[in-house]
């Protein structure tokens, strides 16, 4: 389907005046000292995530409002910002009584349950930096990470513990404590842990938080290379400016939100823009107990007036599979505006929100390391599909090519592509990677090391809008051509039968690579050689010759992280036969 390349915005589009009005104009009188006069700051100095997030409403006016509202399988429970105040207290007070002192490392392996979300927040009030892992995680990457972070503490419920931690839990010598969240409240009697629930009864509701300054370690996200060992960001408490400013601006939050992040904490959006920026902006969230079902996800967006979405191209694309029909049967009139992070999303999928659900899906990229939005689109920007938008104000992007020695230029030049570079000083830059000074130093370039180097290979157009071309490992080299998947993957995923697509760069004697894409089929098609030959030809009408895929196959779905990026790198280890590496962030490992 011919489409416009430009989606226009509108009066008509903009449900509440946006936050972002001016672009050009908030971006000039912008500054982060600004954004820090916004947060309160703890009485005597310092900064905290938890004042900043619970104590400054539960004091004021937002006392009584719902800060979030948790949907189990046929209950709900709401906690308003004065018992959230009370709740992590409580949380903060256990630690304490327990000797975890500020600096130390507290682990959170469960689902996305009150507990977590209590104990993320405690944790700051304490001064303890929380490192939150994926529930589905097995033994083996849990004891990684809990023993390169020298995990002091382990907060978990009692399923999680007996099938996943109590059999290597020798293995852990930093760990001096395990709580548990049983089922109704309660844990069992296990040896070596303590029932979380009685722990917190016993627990006084008030608590002075511990002082810390903004450069103090609030949080550590463990992210997986390629091979080899997971990398520990850690992220400060002054991060906190640029989950509010973010907030403010990409996600374009009003206190009377209604507002569902669809991220698991288990990864850096799921704490980033699932605990932090809504709490910041005094919004109610609504967060999901349940895993994915296309039909509830509808009833929660109609039944819950959700009014600003965030979720992730996975789901989409997922949402996209199940069909347009199901989406109909629920009216949306409260939601003014989709978000989505994780991997680039496809134009195909930005339409089809406009087309289903009535608003075009905006695009926005960061990374673990950024620990906050960098680039997007905005309620108030036309969405050029494909794009993922523009600079937010406070973070300055280039182009970068590097030369031989590995110098750094600027590539001036509108659609020449070369890596994505932004010049450091926002707040929630990461601060290192834990135990591995020298990869952190490799992660910048340029006089006095002032370029964040990305590892994403993306051109900027005349109009200042980022495209990405894909991971500087990723790009296929072609009979002289560079070839960038993301491209080669929203080609196909135009025709009617592909759900979503993976394309990778196999071996080839004469060109190098020849280009080979896996795809997985949308309800309602097979398989078959006549269509595999009909999505060749389709690629190649779009793309020409030279970029389509040379081979097409078909698959159930396509391997990605439970972040939902698709892991190409594994798509051509199992091509060709190669090691896996690190699977420890895949979905369903």
């Amino acid at each position: 389907m011919d489409r416009p390349t430009i989606i226009r915005k509108t009066a008509a589009d903009l449900r509440v005046p946006p936050n972002l009005a001016d672009y050009a104009a908030t971006r000039a009188a912008f500054s982060w000292g600004a954004v820090r006069a916004e947060l309160a700051g703890l009485p005597g100095g310092g900064l905290n995530i938890a004042h900043e997030t619970v104590e400054r409403h539960a004091q004021g006016v937002c006392r009584d409002r719902i800060a979030f509202r948790f949907l189990g399988a046929n209950t709900s429970r709401d906690i308003r910002y004065g018992e959230l105040s009370h709740l992590t207290s409580r949380f903060a007070n256990v630690l304490k009584s327990l000797g975890i002192a500020k600096g130390e490392r507290l682990f959170l392996l469960s689902g996305r349950i009150p507990e977590l979300y209590i104990a993320v927040l405690g944790s700051f009030k304490n001064g303890t930096v929380v490192s939150p892992l994926f529930s589905a995680f097995g033994p083996e990457p849990i004891a990684t990470r809990v023993n390169l972070g020298e995990g002091a503490i382990l907060v978990t419920t009692e399923l999680l513990y007996e099938r996943k931690v109590a059999k290597i839990r020798d293995q852990l010598p930093t760990l001096r404590h395990v709580l548990l969240v049983g089922e109704g409240g309660q844990a069992t009697n296990i040896p070596g842990t303590l029932d979380l629930g009685t722990l917190m009864t016993q627990a006084a509701d008030d608590f002075a938080i511990v002082p810390t300054q903004a450069e103090d370690l609030s949080l550590l996200h463990f992210t997986s290379g390629t091979t080899g060992t997971p990398k520990g960001a850690m992220h400060v408490h002054g991060a906190v400016a640029t989950h509010w400013a973010t907030g403010k601006y990409a996600l374009d939050l009003h206190a009377d939100d209604i507002y569902w992040c669809t991220a698991d904490p288990g990864w850096v959006t799921g704490t980033s823009y699932g605990i932090i920026a809504p709490l910041l902006h005094g919004v109610t969230s609504i967060v999901d107990e349940a895993d994915f079902d296309a039909e509830r996800w509808y009833r929660i967006l109609a039944e819950q007036k959700v009014s600003v979405w965030y979720t992730a191209p996975t789901a989409i694309r997922m949402l996209m599979k199940a069909g347009a029909e199901i989406a109909r049967k629920h009216s949306y009139p409260d939601l003014r505006f989709v978000a989505s992070v994780g991997e680039p999303l496809n134009p195909e999928a930005v339409w089809w929100g406009k087309e289903v659900l009535g608003l075009p899906i905006h695009d926005n990229w960061w990374q673990t390391e950024t620990g906050g939005i960098m680039i997007a689109n905005t309620p108030a920007f036309d969405i050029k599909p494909g794009s993922m938008g523009r600079p937010l104000p406070g973070i300055e992007a280039a182009i970068v090519k590097k030369d031989a020695e590995d110098k750094v230029s600027l590539v001036e030049t509108a659609d020449t592509e070369g890596e994505l570079a932004l010049k450091r000083g926002w707040p929630s830059m990461l601060r290192g990677y834990l135990h591995n000074e020298e990869r952190y130093r490799k992660c910048f370039a340029g006089p006095d090391n002032e370029w964040y180097l990305t590892g994403d290979l993306a051109r900027r157009d005349a109009d200042g809008y980022y495209w990405f071309v894909g991971r500087a490992d990723d790009v296929i080299k072609s009979a002289g051509h560079l070839i960038g998947p993301f491209e080669v993957e929203s080609a196909l995923m135009e025709h009617p039968a592909v759900a979503e697509a993976g394309v990778i760069g196999k071996p080839d004697e004469m060109v190098g690579e020849v280009v080979k894409a896996f795809v997985s089929l949308k309800k309602g098609f097979e398989a078959s050689d006549a269509l595999r030959m009909e999505l060749l030809g389709h690629a190649r009408k779009k793309l020409g010759a030279a970029v389509a895929p040379k081979e097409i196959g078909f698959l159930p779905s396509l391997p990605r992280t439970r972040s939902g990026k698709i892991m190409r790198r594994l798509l051509k280890a199992r091509e060709l036969g190669l090691p896996e590496g690190d699977t420890s962030t895949l979905e369903n490992a």
